[in-house]
């Protein structure tokens, strides 16, 4: 059965808005005026309804040229024809209009073709320098993301004037919480509300993205039609999807009537290039911003959205050098006692502090090994039973175990939430890590499981139906799991599977008698393995290790073979003799001929094998690859270079006198991205490093841009003490 097409604006009901066609609004706000204009001689081709009177002129704009109109619009706009304008608008200073009045003039390309010119009144020249250089230094000391988003909260408040400001986060469902609030005290506070994913559509979430600043000046408007309807260059709606003026949904619009609130603000939130959160500020009366604060917010946006970016890295950073000493006291363990299991239960937190579990279990060659608060060991094993039924690579992680399978919910005390990671190539050696349940109540603002009816009314709607508060009770669920928890349970899973091959790895030199199942275990693994006798004969190479060498004529049978498959043989040919001859340890990095891909950047981690101090048994070898960390380092000098040379080019553009103030500013924009840049780099997601580096030099390219919009004076250079927007 085919789907039925999605609605058009204005057309959509609650059964269907999520799929309305909100940028193809074909009507703009009234508080600008609007033109599409053809390239390259600026023929008006489509214009608002208002543009005459928003003007000033007699008659009608259609058909003439933008120079026609006279004032300086088309003689500025004309030096951005060749800019890319598909992305990022791009604002001029001008007069227009009879008689000439200042404008700011946005300019964006429309994917139908032709240049869309919105209008707007300029506002009164104001220098915002020092309220953003207070507000970069905020960013750049704040420690914790709690801190950061309060202050930026009121910081918003400060600067805009609106009655309400939060700070709104989604969740990995597409929930949203208002995480960080500043408002009018007589207000109801909204702080801890959460709203379902519903309240904001897949399309308006991709629309935030792109459009990173969205104004409603009042909800009562009369939307202003464009004349014609379709774009005479399309023959389609005009989309609008960067346009400031464009109208709002009439369903957006009756839940915003719901709630009291007359004028709205939304500020989007990009991290790693996905949309984190909104600062979303609401006003309870018409409230309108002119450009120069609305740039203001953007930038501060994208510096906010850098420090979450960095804050959130730390975070994993810190889970990382926690989880290096586990793997630490688990290598001095086997060198002492032959075993390392006791260093992950030597202490009650030492397993489960890393990620605030209740309790956790190992299961390991048909042990079951237990720490703080766990279910029994048969329950344990039905647990492992049952997830070696789900399909996950390396980590598995619920916070509602007894919803997944309701055989489990009488183990809620203990298990309601669960993490598993895979430690060996075996499916029933796993580390589990448990949190007990958390009976809580869950502020909605609305109830988030009440379908929509089919051919429901927008207009119907009411504050009990829409936005009053819906608390529901949670059972049976923990705490959630972040992010970095799931981060770090990979590695730790990694650290105790390279210890597991390395203890096995061992064992073939121990007990010959068990070799044909550890050697299977040893080649199952994915760590790189190569194991030699005394001799330095190669016993075993596993398969993970065989397919980093590729295709070759001949299988190395000594370690002293294996030099020939790396760029430097004589270097390789010298740590192996000290390693064999004066049982050095060696750590470090060698690069593998990798066949036309060139080199490929190895850690090679080789340990003598000893029975007593004076007898050696054979030696292990273990490689990792490092091609994505150095990735990671290549994006990262990637990124400086970009940033140093984006920086040196906005300074060459800034007037030595009356700029430097927006240098300065843009210098503590490249500082803050610097230090997300080292947070990033260090985290343990090195395969994301290079995307979340790549958004963070939009970020900056970005906010270069909004800062020197900022810094263009136009046609009158005064600049006067900061005042807040009028409502």
């Amino acid at each position: 059965m085919s789907q039925a097409p999605p609605p058009a604006f204005g057309t959509a009901d609650l059964s269907n808005c999520e799929r309305e066609q909100i940028h193809l609004a074909a009507s703009i706000q009234p508080h600008g005026a609007l033109f599409l204009v053809r390239e390259p001689d600026g023929m008006i081709l489509q214009a608002s309804a208002n543009a005459a009177e928003f003007l000033g002129f007699a008659g009608e704009p259609l058909g003439l040229s933008l120079r026609g109109l006279g004032g300086t619009l088309w003689e500025r706009a004309r030096l951005h024809l060749s800019d890319r304008l598909e992305e990022i608008p791009v604002v001029i200073r001008c007069h227009l209009g009879d008689p000439s009045k200042p404008l700011n003039a946005l300019l964006h390309r429309e994917p139908g073709g032709g240049l869309v010119v919105e209008m707007e009144q300029a506002g009164p020249p104001v220098d915002f320098s020092a309220s953003l250089d207070s507000a970069l230094q905020m960013a750049l000391s704040a420690s914790s993301l709690q801190y950061l988003c309060d202050e930026s909260a009121r910081l918003f408040k400060s600067l805009t004037g609106y009655d309400r400001v939060m700070i709104y986060r989604f969740d990995d469902a597409g929930h949203g919480e208002v995480f960080s609030e500043t408002k009018k005290p007589d207000l109801e506070a909204f702080l801890g509300n959460r709203y379902p994913a519903s309240d904001i559509p897949q399309i308006a979430r991709r629309l935030y993205e792109r459009n990173r600043v969205r104004l409603l000046g009042d909800i009562n408007y009369a939307p202003i039609p464009l004349r014609p309807r379709f774009s005479p260059l399309s023959g389609a709606d005009l989309d609008m999807s960067l346009c400031f003026l464009r109208s709002v949904s009439p369903i957006h619009v009756q839940y915003l009537k719901n709630m009291g609130v007359q004028a709205t603000l939304v500020v989007s939130l990009i991290v790693g290039g996905r949309l984190w959160g909104l600062v979303s500020c609401h006003h309870y009366s018409p409230k309108t911003l002119h450009f120069e604060m609305r740039a203001v917010c953007e930038l501060l946006g994208e510096v906010i959205g850098t420090r979450i970016a960095a804050l959130e890295s730390f975070v994993q950073g810190q889970g990382e050098l926690s989880v290096r000493r586990l793997e630490q006291r688990m290598i001095e363990r086997i060198s002492r006692e032959g075993d390392w299991r006791g260093a992950l239960f030597d202490g009650a937190r030492s397993l489960l502090t890393p990620l605030g579990a209740t309790g956790a279990a190992l299961l390991f060659e048909g042990q079951t090994l237990v720490t703080g608060d766990a279910p029994g060991t048969d329950q344990i094993r039905a647990i492992v039973k049952w997830l070696e039924g789900q399909k996950f690579e390396r980590v598995f992680a619920t916070a509602s175990l007894g919803a997944d399978e309701p055989s489990f919910a009488p183990l809620a005390g203990v298990a309601s939430g669960l993490i598993s990671a895979r430690i060996s190539g075996e499916p029933d050696e796993m580390l589990l890590w448990f949190r007990d349940e958390r009976v809580r109540t869950v502020t909605w603002g609305g109830n988030p499981f009440k379908p929509p009816s089919s051919g429901d009314d927008p207009r119907e709607l009411s504050p009990r139906r829409s936005f009053a508060q819906w608390h529901q009770v949670v059972e049976g669920t923990s705490d959630p799991w972040t992010a970095a928890d799931i981060t770090t349970a990979k590695l730790i899973g990694a650290s105790v599977t390279d210890v597991v091959v390395q203890f096995r790895s061992v064992r073939i030199l121990i007990a010959q008698d068990q070799l044909d199942q550890v050697l299977r275990q040893v080649r199952s693994s994915d760590q790189q393995v190569v194991v030699a006798d005394s001799e330095g004969r190669i016993l075993e190479s596993n398969d993970a290790f065989n397919a980093l060498l590729g295709e070759r004529a001949a299988a190395p049978k000594y370690l002293s073979d294996l030099a020939a498959y790396f760029a430097d043989p004589e270097d390789f040919t010298r740590k192996v003799r000290a390693l064999r001859g004066n049982k050095q340890p060696w750590r470090g990095e060698v690069r593998l001929l990798h066949g036309a891909s060139g080199e490929r950047p190895l850690l090679v981690r080789a340990d003598p094998v000893l029975s007593t101090p004076d007898r050696v048994l054979g030696f292990v070898l273990l490689f990792t690859d490092l091609a994505d960390r150095k990735a990671a380092e290549a994006a990262r000098n990637h990124f400086q270079d970009e940033i140093l040379r984006s920086h040196k080019r906005f300074s060459s553009r800034m007037d030595s006198e009356s700029n430097v103030r927006f240098q300065t500013l843009m210098s503590s924009v490249v500082e803050n991205a610097q230090l997300a840049v080292l947070e990033i780099t260090d985290s343990v997601d090195l395969v994301g490093v290079p995307a979340m580096l790549d958004s963070v030099r939009s970020s900056v390219a970005r906010t270069a841009e909004v800062l020197d919009q900022l810094s263009l004076d136009g046609e009158d250079k005064a600049r006067t003490t900061p005042d807040r927007e009028t409502s």
